[in-house]
């Protein structure tokens, strides 16, 4: 396990029509770390967004996709999702206002 910082856990936002519809409900999807844990990922969303305060934290790993170029075979990088649940007297992200 390496040692990860918080500042090191999101990677970046997801912006999809799924999740554009998920922050209705102050769902938020980020890229993070391969390797983080949903602890970290809470604690990093808290303290790199002030006055959030984080639900649940639900991941999903994601294989990479097989890719070719000529006779070449190999694979994308693998990733990890994480779709945050805010509370409800949490203040919004401000990343994904004006969305």
């Amino acid at each position: 396990m390496a040692n990860i910082q918080y500042y090191d856990v999101i990677l970046k936002p997801v912006i999809t029509e799924k999740s554009m519809d998920l922050m209705a409900d102050k769902k938020y999807t980020f890229l993070v770390h391969t390797e983080a844990t949903k602890g970290q990922i809470k604690e990093a969303v808290e303290k790199m967004f002030e006055g959030t305060k984080v639900a649940s934290v639900n991941t999903m790993n994601l294989e990479g996709k097989n890719r070719r170029r000529g006779m070449v075979v190999g694979k994308t990088a693998k990733t990890k999702k994480a779709i945050v649940q805010l509370t409800e007297d949490s203040k919004e992200i401000e990343i994904f206002e004006g969305l």
